[in-house]
This record gives structure tokens, C-alpha cells and sequence, in this order.
């Protein structure tokens, strides 16, 4: 792994946002800069809608959950990309990493620049087939708990480029290194 060599550390990445925040593009990319896993909660919800079930509640969470373990447990790093809105959902990472006895960083991707956050909102496109996207209006009337533990990555009028080199740096520290 970039990043991570020569021994590579396993690590669960808690990588919680607001809807539009930049989480995802975040997500992705990250999880190729340093081959980790990379779990998206919308998917994994969507495909449990696509296949006839009701999601709502902490379905898709603990789906997640499982499959992150199993990833752990060959040795991968994972990254969760989810909203994360409550400090029940984001204990379900924080208890899997302490069980598996894992290097665990949250990280909260914020888009501090309300008006770029709503365009972002109101102007993607769904890439999950068959997912609909939250409103602007259901964006703003979520419940979402404010996060104490995280490190933050503001995305407004920052590249992805430069969010992803700060997450990269802040994983590499939680794993006791430097960049190369």
C-alpha cells in the first residue's frame, strides 16, 4: 500500500458527512491511494431495497459492520462511508475495531460553505441505480449528532486532491507513520 508500506497497518476507517459533504468521491479515492476496502452504506441499502426488503432502521449498518469485520480479519484496511449521524452507528465501528484489536480513525467530511453544500446537493446524480437522493430541504432537517471524536475534512473550495491528501496524512499518523 502507498502510504503504508513496508508492513502494513490494518485499519478501520469511520468516513461519516452530511449528504453532498464529498464524503463518497473522498471514500473512493482514498481507498485506491491505500488499497483498502471501501463500504458504502447507500449500496448496500439500495440492494437490500432492489431485492424487496425495507430498509429502516440500522440494517445497512450492520451489514456493513459484518463485512468490514471479515475484511479485517484477512488483513485489509477498510473504509466505512456512510452518513454516520448518530454516536449509535458510528460505537458499531469503534466496538468492531476495539474487538478485532484494529488501528480505528473517524474522520467527518464537512462542506462548510453552505451555498456550494446545497448546490452539490441539489445538482448530483444518483450513481447507485434506483437511489434517491435526500433534498436540500431533508439534508438540512436530519438528525445528525454532532461528532466529538472525529478529525474534519472541510471540502469547501478545496479540491479532492487536497481532501484526500489530508485524510491520507491524518491515517498515516492514527497508524504511527509518516509519508514517504
Amino acid at each position: 500500500m502507498r502510504g503504508f508500506d513496508p508492513a502494513p497497518v490494518v485499519m478501520l476507517i469511520a468516513l461519516g458527512g452530511l449528504p453532498g459533504a464529498g464524503k463518497s468521491a473522498l471514500a473512493r479515492s482514498l481507498a485506491r491511494r491505500i488499497e483498502a476496502v471501501h463500504l458504502r452504506i447507500d449500496t448496500i441499502e439500495q440492494a437490500m431495497r432492489n431485492a424487496g426488503f425495507t430498509v429502516s432502521g440500522p440494517e445497512g449498518y450492520l451489514a456493513a459492520r459484518d463485512l468490514a469485520e471479515d475484511n479485517l480479519r484477512v488483513g485489509r484496511t477498510v473504509i466505512v462511508d456512510s452518513v454516520n449521524p448518530l454516536a449509535i452507528t458510528r460505537a458499531y465501528w469503534r466496538e468492531t475495531a476495539e474487538r478485532l484489536a484494529v488501528e480505528f480513525l473517524e474522520i467527518e467530511v464537512v462542506c462548510s460553505d453552505k451555498a456550494q453544500h446545497r448546490r452539490r446537493v441539489e445538482s448530483r446524480d444518483a450513481e447507485i441505480p434506483g437511489l434517491v437522493l435526500p433534498t436540500w430541504q431533508q439534508v438540512l432537517d436530519r438528525r445528525y449528532e454532532p461528532w466529538t471524536t472525529a478529525h474534519v475534512i472541510d471540502t469547501a473550495g478545496r479540491t479532492l486532491e487536497q481532501g484526500v491528501s489530508q485524510a491520507e496524512a491524518i491515517a498515516l499518523e492514527a497508524a504511527g507513520r509518516s509519508r514517504p
